[in-house]
């Protein structure tokens, strides 16, 4: 809103105060935006927020964007809500802050799961509706994940584990990036970009189908963590590759998400996903049985790997 009163008055050629600057860098979504970016290593400064909002570019989108938050402002979202229900734990809910943002980066993520829940969407008016319910529910997801998973008997185990085993387990973890879209596409039977613009979907079908070379790189990614191979510096670089548009914590994570609840219901694929040790040695058993009766044949995860996480 800070944004658009800018944008409108820039339309009229009207002066743009101090105070209206202020509006924007003091309210609850900036600060929160900035502390995010920061926290993420990156570059977010004050004046060049600044250029960006008085840019033609935006000057020239402020219409449809203003439209769009009307829209998106009113929105009831218990059908994105229930989505994210259906593939977390019985009693799981989801509470959380909800910001419509104008910025550079034109991504939506969450922020402070465990402490303060946070999702940022960026407005864009290019998306559907269908599109938008879809992004909320994958967002939803995340926060509940967060706030459900691991239980406190699995946290407490999990305590008690190795420096390396724990990190590669947090790693694992990024995994949830592919659940969430199963969970927001409303089951294994639907495409995940179902809604989405042709391009997308190609893409996603794309890299889905190099599913068994991407595993077996985040497999020497995870046991190169164990055997205490990398950096921390070269683990965050390398495990954050993986994130890329949708890249393998997404594809690899879908994939096997759908094997175990087609092959053992939802409820075990639940379980899994609250306790990361079982993540990969079901997949495994999922895959076995997958690969005694079709000619598409999935990669295996090692015992090294495999059993290194248990």
């Amino acid at each position: 809103e800070a944004v658009l009163a800018i944008l409108a008055k820039r339309k009229l050629n009207e002066p743009i105060t101090d105070d209206d600057w202020q509006r924007v860098f003091q309210s609850e979504g900036y600060t929160r935006l900035k502390q995010r970016e920061v926290s993420m290593q990156r570059s977010f400064e004050d004046a060049d927020f600044k250029t960006f909002v008085l840019s033609d570019a935006l000057a020239e989108r402020a219409p449809a964007i203003k439209q769009t938050f009307e829209k998106w402002k009113s929105a009831d979202i218990t059908r994105a809500a229930r989505l994210a229900l259906d593939y977390l734990p019985a009693g799981a809910h989801i509470q959380a802050k909800i910001y419509p943002v104008i910025k550079p980066r034109d991504n939506s993520f969450v922020f402070d799961t465990k402490k303060d829940p946070a999702i940022f969407l960026y407005l864009d008016p290019n998306k559907s509706w269908d599109q938008f319910e879809n992004m909320v529910a994958h967002e939803l997801h995340h926060i509940g994940y967060a706030g459900s998973c691991p239980t406190r008997q699995v946290g407490e185990e999990m305590d008690n584990l190795s420096p390396a085993v724990k990190k590669a387990l947090t790693w694992t973890s990024a995994f949830g990036e592919g659940f969430a879209m199963l969970a927001a596409a409303g089951g294994p039977d639907v495409h995940p970009h179902a809604v989405s613009k042709l391009e997308d979907r190609a893409r996603w079908d794309k890299d889905v189908a190099n599913f068994n070379d991407d595993l077996k790189k985040v497999e020497k990614f995870l046991l190169d963590v164990l055997e205490n191979k990398l950096t921390d510096e070269q683990i965050q670089q390398t495990g954050f590759s993986f994130f890329g548009v949708q890249g393998p914590w997404y594809t690899v994570g879908w994939k096997m998400s759908v094997l175990i609840e087609k092959t053992f219901g939802r409820a075990k694929l639940i379980e899994c996903f609250c306790d990361q040790r079982k993540l990969l040695p079901t997949y495994n058993q999922a895959a076995e049985k997958h690969n005694r009766n079709s000619r598409e044949k999935l990669a295996l995860w090692s015992n090294s790997v495999a059993n290194g996480l248990r």
